[in-house]
């Protein structure tokens, strides 16, 4: 088992890494404090996961949610499920909320955490990779709302993040895939020695090798570990990990939650942000290929669906936590390895990206 550490102050807590993990009671019970639990899963892990979960938790009074899976269900009106268990169970502040499950029960559960008598202790269990690497570290938390994904929510740490590797063999391919989105991500933006490392390990990766992932896993939680350590709330650095996502939430939205899985939307907005840093001059033809090839390598979309056209990217991306006074602020790359903060975009390159990157 490796153990990393998100530097946060009193607020810092740990990220297990490793195989076996969720059996490992004391992992997760040692970060409870008191003997109300609710666990939050949904209908597709919990016939997997919930029972092993239980079964270490015995000792202590346990109430479980489960909600439908699905993009489409992380609302507020599918969050308030969690709150009328938890006042029907009387549960107190002193309660611990765990997260059992990919990104959208990790978004909701620690949202509810955040919310409920204005805060109770919660754990991440992620089940995907996409939330193994990315969505339960660093204590982003939220829900989506028709005219934007993500806009409603709040920074909430956990008290530890538990990936345990051997959940990823019930995993099916494309969920898989989809998390790989974020692991080049991190590559692309700050460690241009490990996207190396990708190109030539992606076929380890897609089948499933246990010593590969483990190293995936690791390296991307050390690079957001490190991230948000030093800017937590988002004013600085901590911006670049929404490489693509602008372009990515636009294709979320518009094409309806839960059409597009978000690493494959972050996907095409990666390569969509790639053919605009070209056009900025700072990435040359082989670079994009190098991009665009890794996520083909990866069983990924990487064009936007033909059905949002420029003008309706333009209105959903107009919806962005990085935009200042209206105007659309985008992560680009200066080179592979290199992201720049959020930067003020030229409208007449941004659009020459929507209307002919991909397009017919």
């Amino acid at each position: 088992m490796k153990k990393l550490l998100v530097e946060l102050g009193n607020r810092s807590y740990p990220i297990y890494i490793g195989s076996d993990l969720l059996k490992q009671s004391e992992l997760y019970t040692q970060h409870i404090k008191a003997r109300q639990v609710v666990v939050v899963t949904n209908e597709t892990i919990a016939p997997l996961y919930l029972d092993t979960i239980l079964k270490n938790l015995l000792k202590f009074d346990v109430e479980t949610v489960i909600l439908p899976d699905g993009e489409q269900f992380k609302t507020l009106e599918y969050v308030t499920h969690i709150f009328d268990k938890l006042l029907a169970s009387k549960f107190s502040r002193n309660a611990t909320l765990i997260a059992l499950g990919g990104g959208v029960i990790g978004d909701m559960g620690g949202f509810a955490a955040a919310c409920y008598q204005r805060g109770i202790a919660f754990l991440q269990i992620p089940t995907t990779l996409l939330a193994q690497v990315d969505s339960s570290v660093g204590g982003k938390t939220g829900v989506n709302h028709p005219l934007g994904k993500n806009m409603i929510g709040a920074f909430y740490q956990p008290q530890c993040v538990i990936a345990d590797a051997d959940v990823l063999d019930t995993l099916d391919d494309r969920q898989l895939s989809a998390g790989l989105a974020e692991v080049v991500k991190y590559g692309l933006i700050r460690d241009a020695e490990f996207f190396e490392w990708l190109e030539n390990n992606i076929d380890a990766l897609l089948a499933r090798d246990k010593q590969a992932l483990a190293y995936a896993i690791e390296r991307s939680c050390f690079n957001k570990a490190e991230i948000v350590a030093e800017d937590e709330t988002e004013t600085g650095v901590r911006a670049t990990l929404n490489l693509g996502h602008t372009f990515g939430h636009a294709i979320e939205t518009g094409a309806g939650y839960g059409t597009y899985l978000h690493g494959e939307a972050v996907a095409i907005g990666i390569c969509q942000a790639a053919d605009l840093s070209r056009r900025k001059g700072w990435l040359n033809d082989a670079d994009v290929e190098r991009i665009i090839g890794l996520f083909k390598k990866c069983n990924l979309p990487t064009y936007p669906p033909e059905q949002i056209d420029s003008d309706r990217f333009l209105e959903l991306m107009a919806v962005d936590k990085k935009n200042v006074d209206g105007q659309i602020r985008l992560i680009l790359l200066t080179k592979i390895g290199v992201a720049t903060l959020p930067i003020d975009v030229d409208k007449i390159l941004l659009i020459q990206t929507l209307k002919t990157y991909g397009r017919k």
